[in-house]
């Protein structure tokens, strides 16, 4: 139970305040725990980012694919892979993992995220491909890519509505930079 509450401490101070919030002091005060405590539980920032990593990740990937299995065709699971992500962003389990992946992580959470991030892309893949993409793995990781830049302009506080945002991306996405 401390470690949940943990967890949820970091993911409250990273979206409120990015990585220099997540302290191990203000996890103790977040949480009534002492600092030594902390320690117990997370060897460094790192430690927590990872696990944080480890937990939410997944949660919002099965999100993503629960959206996409509900679409019929090939373009409507390209937009929901979009619109779905993008939801997300004003969940505090995303600003964690964003607020994550903007800090300085050593190799091994960096090699998670990545992976994470991988098995994100993956997902899309064998739509784009029945969409005739020649090469759907590459035009998946440049669809993230899009998804990424919208992510970062709502959470930006862009002059644009999400939800302008959000549309503009899936044009983009399915009918590209012409359509």
């Amino acid at each position: 139970m401390q470690r949940g509450a943990l967890l949820d401490a970091a993911r409250s101070l990273l979206s409120e305040g990015g990585t220099e919030a997540l302290t191990f002091p203000a996890l103790a005060e977040r949480t009534g725990l002492a600092r030594s405590s902390v320690y117990e539980y997370f060897r460094s920032r790192a430690a927590v980012v990872e696990e944080l990593c480890e937990v939410d990740f997944p949660v919002w990937a099965a999100e993503v694919e629960s959206a996409m299995e509900a679409a019929s065709t090939p373009e409507g699971k390209v937009e929901a892979y979009v619109r779905s992500q993008l939801a997300l962003v004003g969940d505090q389990r995303h600003r964690a993992v964003v607020a994550i992946s903007s800090s300085e992580l050593d190799a091994g959470a960096r090699e998670k995220i990545r992976a994470a991030h991988g098995g994100l892309v993956a997902m899309i893949v064998e739509a784009l491909g029945a969409l005739g993409h020649e090469q759907p793995r590459m035009a998946a990781m440049l669809l993230q890519g899009v998804v990424d830049a919208a992510v970062r302009r709502i959470e930006l506080g862009a002059a644009e509505d999400p939800s302008a945002i959000t549309d503009a991306a899936v044009g983009m996405a399915l009918r590209g930079v012409c359509g």
